[in-house]
C-alpha cells in the first residue's frame, strides 16, 4: 500500500517515511500543498498524510482542491498542539482522521492500518458492487447480453465523475433507466434528478421551462419561475429526446452550459448553477449535425461519453430475465397471483420481434396479467399481433407500376402509424414511441394523412 507524506518538515517526513518504511507500506514525499496536489496524480497513493500548517498551500486547501480534482485516497491530516480545530474543519472537508503532534511510532502505524483496513473494506465492497452490475440485474436494469454488460461497464466507470453522457437507443430500450442509474451511483445521488422530455413540450414554452422567468415577464407570468437548471441544481438534469430541441434554443442552451449560469426571462441578473448533464435520443445526433438541424459544437458538449442500447431484438437472451423481473413487479403491484409463464408463450416471446422493445414487452405482459384466468400466463393470454406478428412485407406492396417512392414512401408511412395506434388502443404518446418519432411529430402526420 502506498502512502504520501505532504509537510513542509523534511525531518518529520523522514522520520515518518522510516516508520512507515520499516512497517512495509511504500512512502512518497512532497514538501508542500502544490507538490502534494501533483504527487497525488502522479503517484495515486491509497492513503496520504497531509499536514495542516504549510507554505503555498496548507492542509485544508489542498483537501478541497484533491477532493474537487476526484482523489479518493483516504486523508490523514496532521495537526500540532492547540490547534484541533483545524483538524475538525478539516474532517468536514472529507479527512478520513487526525494525528496530533506530537506523536509516536505506535500511534502513527495505529492510525494508520485502521485507515488501510477502512480502505480494503471500500475496494472489496467497489468490487462486489461492479460483479453485480455486470452480471445481474442492477435496480430495473437487466443485462445479460453482452452489449449491456458494456453498457453497465460504461455506467460505473462515467457516474463518479460530472462528464456529460450521451444515451443513444431506439424507444423503449431503457434510455431513461440508464439515466436514473448514473444519477444514484454519482456523489449527486442526494440532489435532484429532473427528468425532462425535450420533444413533449410545445416550442413556445420551452425556454421558460428551461430557464425560468420572473413575475411580469409576460402576460401570464403572475410569480416568478424556477427553470430546469435551477431545480437541478446540485443533481442531475436529463434532457430526453434532446434531438427534437429547435435549433433556437440550441443555441441558447448551448451558451448556459459554457458559461454555467442562467438567467431567467425578464430578469437581468443571472444565477450560478451546478448540474450534471445526461441526454437521450433515439435519432442519429451525426446525421443531424450534417444535416444542418442540429448544432455540432452543442452536440459534441453533450455526447462526451457515448452510451448505446441495442434493440431488445439484438439482445433476446435476456428476454426470460427479463419476464421474470416485469412479472414480479406487475402482479405485486396489481395484486395477481401469477407464478410464471408456460413453455410455450415463453417461445413466442423469444420469436418475436419487439419493434417497442422493452415497453412493448412490458405492455404485453401486463395486459396478460390481466386477462388471465389461471396461475400462468399460457399461449391464449397472449395479443394476437405477438402470437401471429404480420409478414415483415406487410404493407410494403406497390400499387400497380406506380413506383414513386415519394407517394410509396407516404402509403408505408400511413400503414405504419396506423399499425401503431392500432396496437397501442389509439394512444398516441405509446404509437409515437414504438414509431421512433415525437409526440408531436406524429400529431402532425396523423393530422396530414387524416387518419381518424
Amino acid at each position: 500500500m502506498r502512502i504520501l507524506i505532504i509537510d513542509d518538515d523534511a525531518g518529520l517526513r523522514k522520520s515518518l517515511g522510516l516508520i512507515l518504511s520499516d512497517a512495509g507500506y511504500e512512502v512518497v514525499h512532497a514538501e508542500d500543498g502544490e507538490a502534494g496536489l501533483v504527487s497525488a496524480v502522479e503517484q495515486a497513493p491509497d492513503i496520504i498524510l497531509c499536514d495542516v500548517r504549510m507554505p503555498k498551500l496548507g492542509g485544508l486547501e489542498f483537501l478541497d482542491r484533491y477532493r474537487s480534482g476526484g482523489g479518493e485516497a483516504l486523508v490523514l491530516v496532521m495537526t500540532a498542539y492547540g490547534s484541533l480545530d483545524l483538524a475538525v474543519e478539516a474532517m468536514k472537508k472529507g479527512a478520513y482522521d487526525y494525528l496530533p503532534k506530537p506523536f509516536g511510532a505506535d500511534e502513527v502505524l495505529l492510525t494508520v492500518r485502521k485507515a488501510e483496513e477502512r480502505e480494503q473494506l471500500r475496494r472489496e465492497v467497489g468490487r462486489l458492487r461492479r460483479e453485480v452490475r455486470v452480471d445481474r440485474r442492477f435496480g430495473e436494469i437487466v443485462a445479460g447480453s453482452a452489449a449491456m454488460r458494456r453498457a453497465l461497464q460504461i455506467v460505473d466507470k462515467v457516474a463518479r465523475h460530472t462528464s456529460p453522457v450521451l444515451v443513444t437507443g431506439a424507444s423503449g430500450t431503457g434510455k431513461e433507466l440508464i439515466a436514473r442509474l448514473i444519477h444514484n451511483e454519482s456523489p449527486r445521488a442526494d440532489g435532484p434528478f429532473v427528468p425532462v422530455n425535450c420533444g413533449g413540450i410545445p416550442e413556445q414554452l420551452l425556454e421558460s421551462e428551461f430557464f425560468g422567468f420572473v413575475r411580469g415577464a409576460f402576460t401570464g407570468a403572475e410569480r416568478d419561475k424556477e427553470g430546469l437548471f435551477e431545480a437541478a441544481h446540485g443533481g442531475s438534469l436529463f434532457l430526453d429526446e434532446v434531438g427534437d430541441l429547435p435549433v433556437s434554443l440550441q443555441v441558447k442552451l448551448l451558451r448556459v452550459l459554457q458559461e454555467g449560469e442562467v438567467r431567467r426571462i425578464g430578469a437581468t441578473a443571472t444565477n450560478r448553477f451546478d448540474v450534471r448533464i445526461i441526454s437521450a435520443t433515439n435519432q442519429d445526433l451525426e446525421e443531424q449535425v450534417e444535416a444542418g438541424e442540429f448544432r455540432q459544437d452543442l452536440y459534441y458538449r453533450l455526447a462526451v461519453v457515448p452510451i448505446h442500447l441495442p434493440q431488445l431484438r439484438h439482445r433476446k437472451e435476456e428476454i426470460p430475465d427479463l419476464v421474470k423481473h416485469l412479472l414480479d413487479v406487475h402482479t405485486e403491484r396489481l395484486g395477481i397471483s401469477v407464478d410464471g409463464i408456460e413453455p410455450e408463450a415463453m417461445e413466442v416471446l423469444l420469436e418475436y420481434s419487439w419493434p417497442g422493445n422493452i415497453r412493448e414487452l412490458e405492455n404485453v405482459l401486463e395486459r396478460a396479467l390481466v386477462l388471465t384466468e389461471g396461475t400462468r400466463i399460457t399461449l391464449e393470454d397472449l395479443p394476437e399481433s405477438v402470437r401471429r406478428p404480420p409478414p415483415e412485407s406487410a404493407g410494403l406492396s406497390v400499387d400497380g407500376d406506380d413506383l414513386s417512392v415519394k407517394r410509396q414512401g407516404a402509403r408505408l408511412e400511413k400503414h405504419l402509424i396506423e399499425l401503431a395506434l392500432d396496437r397501442t388502443g389509439g394512444n398516441k404518446t405509446q404509437a409515437a414511441e414504438l414509431l421512433d418519432l415525437s409526440p408531436r411529430a406524429l400529431r402532425y402526420k396523423i393530422q396530414e394523412y387524416g387518419i381518424e
